[in-house]
């Protein structure tokens, strides 16, 4: 694929397509950039040897029309004179110059043709580098908050799965907790325990005399 082919190609690429399957989009496009800039700086070579082509063909046809005209103008004295055969070998000569400033002439045209085609290809370089620099944060920022969406639903769906590791979590914990509560009720002294129980039923007998003694005297 010649340059321009490549360039125009590249100027038409959707610089977002092109990050969205990196895993650092700021570095892809980074490295999109600096692509673009070699490009860039290859077809302004391109199109400064095109120019510089374009300019000697120029003088190359100028010097063979100018080298025709001299020729005719021999062939014209050579006839005045009576040569004939000299002025035949003179227009023959003259022939010859304008043949080969009529080809360099189609060449000076192609190449005009070329320079203007990679002129505009080079503005519209130029413009999709620039475009790209100015929006080169909101790019990256796109295509970070892209992946972080993507990641997150493949999350969601990941725990909604029947026994996802939350539900595994969960069922662990509660299966700890169970050990741990029938482990300190296991543990505890059977005196102790019956203590307690006396205690927790004097305290309630309490409450209740004091609020027997609190009723109005005709309740009691």
């Amino acid at each position: 694929m010649g340059l321009l082919q490549r360039l125009g190609k590249l100027v038409r690429a959707n610089v977002n397509a092109a990050i969205a399957q990196a895993e650092d989009p700021e570095q892809a496009l980074d490295q999109a950039l600096m692509d673009m800039q070699d490009d860039l700086v290859q077809l302004r070579q391109a199109v400064a040897q095109a120019i510089a082509t374009q300019k000697r063909t120029e003088r190359q046809r100028e010097a063979a029309a100018r080298a025709a005209e001299d020729w005719y103008q021999r062939a014209q004295q050579l006839l005045n004179v009576g040569d004939e055969p000299g002025a035949r070998s003179a227009l023959s000569q003259c022939h010859g110059q304008q043949d080969a400033a009529a080809h360099l002439q189609e060449q000076w045209e192609t190449q005009r043709d070329t320079i203007a085609q990679l002129r505009n290809t080079l503005r519209d370089l130029e413009a999709k580098l620039l475009e790209t620099r100015t929006k080169r944060d909101l790019y990256v920022a796109r295509a970070r908050s892209a992946m972080a969406t993507q990641r997150m639903h493949d999350t969601l769906n990941y725990l909604s799965r029947p026994n996802n590791p939350l539900e595994r979590l969960e069922s662990w914990t509660m299966e700890l907790e169970a050990r741990a509560q029938l482990s300190q009720t296991a543990g505890r002294d059977p005196l102790e325990q019956a203590f307690q129980t006396l205690e927790s039923d004097q305290r309630l007998e309490r409450d209740l005399e004091q609020l027997k003694a609190r009723r109005p005297p005709e309740l009691r």
